[in-house]
């Protein structure tokens, strides 16, 4: 999670990139589609890239009890609180909250913030298909369709989602969702299957400020609600 690996392998993407275009140019959308199932996997193997999120937005309730038991951390690049018994990475920061205990399989939450129109810097051309901020990034990248890939704009998109979706358990029980959350919005994938749960949160504030809260909930202690209620602490720090 560490961003300057992030960023390392999101700039060997863009290199890839230039490769599909060429492949696209001369073989056509079906080679194209066949390209990235050789590379990264099909629906089958990977299914995480033939979904796409619930048609109903979500905008839960938040239950004010539930966060007034969180613990709030701060970090150089933002806000958060958790539940007690989770350890916290930002990147390379790490905050432990076990002494006595093996920590290896503990409960664990790892963030990363980028600024305002960081993914449009990474990858200009997608302005050329109205993806100019960060939400738009993201809500064409959770849209992604590996049967649908047509074009290079697809075929990058498609690439990418397999990129920014860490383990989340078993795919093929997935859930994707997407949430309006007070100022907040995004997408969220999730299995929640004992023994462990596992949260992609994709979150994005007023201001564009792009949030990644995964969190590998060892012990399934957590339910949407909770993981809503976490997300909704976020906060930018400049």
């Amino acid at each position: 999670m560490a961003s300057n690996r992030f960023l390392k392998f999101i700039s060997s993407l863009i290199v890839l990139g230039l490769c599909l275009s060429f492949i696209i140019k001369f073989g056509g959308p079906n080679i194209l589609r066949q390209y990235i199932s050789y590379g990264i996997g099909d629906c089958k193997t990977v299914p995480i890239l033939c979904m796409q999120p619930d048609e109903k937005v979500l905008a839960p309730e938040l239950s004010k009890e539930y966060i007034d038991t969180l613990i709030p951390q701060r970090f150089p690049k933002m806000s958060i609180s958790i539940p007690k018994g989770f350890n916290l990475i930002q990147e390379l920061i790490k905050r432990r909250y076990y002494k006595r205990r093996r920590t290896e399989n503990a409960p664990v939450i790892y963030l990363l913030r980028q600024e305002p129109n960081a993914f449009i810097k990474l990858y200009p051309d997608v302005q050329k298909q109205g993806v100019h901020n960060n939400y738009e990034f993201m809500r064409r990248l959770m849209n992604a369709n590996l049967n649908k890939v047509n074009n290079i704009t697809d075929a990058f998109f498609a690439i990418m989602k397999s990129v920014f979706t860490p383990d989340i358990g078993p795919q093929n029980i997935c859930r994707l969702i997407e949430f309006k959350l007070n100022e907040k919005r995004g997408f969220i994938n999730y299995t929640m299957t004992k023994p462990n749960n596992y949260f992609d949160c994709n979150v994005l504030d007023a201001k564009d400020n792009f949030f990644k809260v995964y969190i590998k909930d060892t012990g399934s202690r957590l339910d949407l609600n909770n993981v809503f209620a976490i997300i909704s602490t976020l906060k930018p720090i400049d």
